[in-house]
């Protein structure tokens, strides 16, 4: 994911909302809580793949685009109902 400076990129989970060609639109995931964010989703203990079980957090305010190319991995599913209520969130 590009950094929100432009400065670099990390590599970083991710929730892919659409495909378009080779443009993946995507929400990002971390770890740490921004209570001051609007349309922060907390993700189930592990949903992300984290090898110590630990809670993500979903954060559908500020969506990407992203190369398709850049995925490295599939880290999950998510399940359906989180999936509801993500797409009441993102627009």
């Amino acid at each position: 994911m590009p950094f929100e400076d432009g400065s670099g990129a990390k590599d970083r989970p991710c929730l892919v909302l659409s495909v378009r060609g080779r443009t993946v639109r995507v929400a990002k995931i971390t770890s740490k809580f921004h209570e001051e964010l609007p349309g922060v989703i907390a993700l189930p203990p592990g949903a992300v793949g984290d090898a110590q079980g630990r809670t993500s957090y979903l954060e559908t305010d500020e969506l990407r685009e992203v190369r398709s190319a850049a995925f490295r991995r599939r880290a999950g599913v998510l399940d359906a109902e989180l999936w509801q209520q993500v797409r009441r969130m993102v627009r």
